[in-house]
């Protein structure tokens, strides 16, 4: 057994993950990925395997980027969190005290705590309303205040928001902002470039194009993302200005390494201090209890799954305490949380280890398969880890 003296991760274990990605590569479970396991602030691993696309002709590189489609959420999470240190937002805010044209019936009771812990009472929808492009933010936000009402009471369920909750905190905080910046810009200023994520950008930056990955659903896309250029079904993700708090940001393994290690270390990274580890203490405790995510409980009983609790904090999912299929593996401790984008992408950060796990894949999974995928890939990680 070899052993990574810095980080105390076996790199024979290390190894063996990568080995395990090639295996399902080679039986066209999906076409390749790129990660990134760290312990202890060290970056034990950082490899990629397989290719982009189903023809082979276009080999992953540790430099590749993604479309990371709901780790988004992520950034849009910080944010928010920002904007509360600084009192321009608290969780007990009222989603239409700041967006006016959202009141109305059960939504007028609807705070950024709600959003952030996907209890809305809303419905779960992926466009607010059919055909329209959604690469632009003021379009969205105007489609969901005339569209998307509530169907239930705020806080009685746990409903995952695919959309509309961070569409909606992606427009607050930049109407709270002093100097009124976009969403995208703000993200630039204050995450990317402190943390110099160089690779990432909203929306597909014009020099990232050559090394993106355009995202290709392996039993096709259950729904469409249209942009304003016209590309195709999916063709927000290739948009160079487009703006999308919930899908929109475009990163490598690398970058979202660094993101993971920030919050790691209690929101600083390398002498930038992005937010402070309260709000994130906050943010990493179960706010839903047992109750299950309403999206995913119909995904288990589709699969002869039991269901199990949402796990939710304040914008991070969590690993909970209960065995069940988990994206974060059976290993990763109950505090362990992050983000996951739709069939591809997951970061995860396991305070009780002192560790990162960031992982980007092409050929985009069914859910019930990419979960399986994540929580094997995740648990082989862990067991490096002495």
């Amino acid at each position: 057994m070899s052993l990574n003296e810095k980080s105390g991760l076996r790199q024979d274990r290390l190894d063996y993950l990568l080995d395990v990605m090639r295996d399902d590569i080679a039986k066209g479970r999906y076409y390749g990925g790129v990660l990134c396991v760290a312990r202890h602030g060290v970056l034990a691993l950082h490899a990629a395997v397989g290719h982009g696309y189903r023809n082979q002709q276009t080999p992953l590189t540790t430099r590749s980027v993604f479309s990371i489609f709901s780790t988004t959420k992520a950034i849009t999470n910080v944010l928010v969190f920002r904007a509360v240190e600084l009192g321009q937002l608290a969780f007990t805010t009222r989603v239409s005290s700041i967006i006016p044209e959202f009141a109305g019936g059960e939504r007028e009771k609807l705070t950024v705590y709600h959003l952030m812990t996907h209890s809305t009472g809303l419905p779960l929808v992926f466009t607010p309303k059919p055909g329209m492009y959604i690469d632009h933010l003021d379009e969205i936000i105007a489609a969901i205040c005339a569209n998307v009402h509530a169907v239930g009471p705020a806080g009685e369920k746990v409903n995952y928001s695919p959309m509309v909750a961070h569409a909606l905190l992606g427009e607050m905080v930049s109407r709270v902002d002093p100097a009124r910046r976009r969403y995208r810009d703000l993200v630039q200023q204050e995450i990317f470039d402190p943390l110099k994520m160089r690779d990432s950008s909203v929306g597909l930056r014009r020099d990232l194009k050559d090394r993106k990955i355009v995202p290709d659903f392996l039993r096709g896309s259950p729904i469409e993302h249209l942009g304003h250029s016209d590309i195709g079904p999916n063709g927000a993700f290739e948009e160079e200005e487009a703006e999308m708090p919930w899908v929109g940001v475009v990163s490598s393994a690398h970058d979202l390494h660094r993101f993971a290690e920030c919050l790691r270390r209690g929101g600083e990274l390398d002498g930038a201090r992005i937010v402070g580890p309260a709000i994130l203490e906050q943010a990493t405790l179960n706010r839903t209890g047992d109750k299950p995510n309403e999206l995913y409980m119909q995904l288990a009983l589709s699969r002869g799954w039991a269901p199990y609790p949402a796990y939710i904090g304040i914008g991070f999912s969590l690993r909970g305490e209960a065995i069940c299929y988990h994206q974060f593996g059976t290993l990763t401790s109950p505090r362990t949380f992050g983000n996951h984008g739709a069939g591809s992408t997951l970061f995860w950060v396991d305070p009780a280890r002192d560790m990162t796990f960031s992982c980007l894949t092409a050929g985009v999974m069914d859910e019930g398969d990419n979960i399986e995928r994540f929580q094997k890939l995740s648990d082989i990680a862990v067991s490096a880890a002495l």
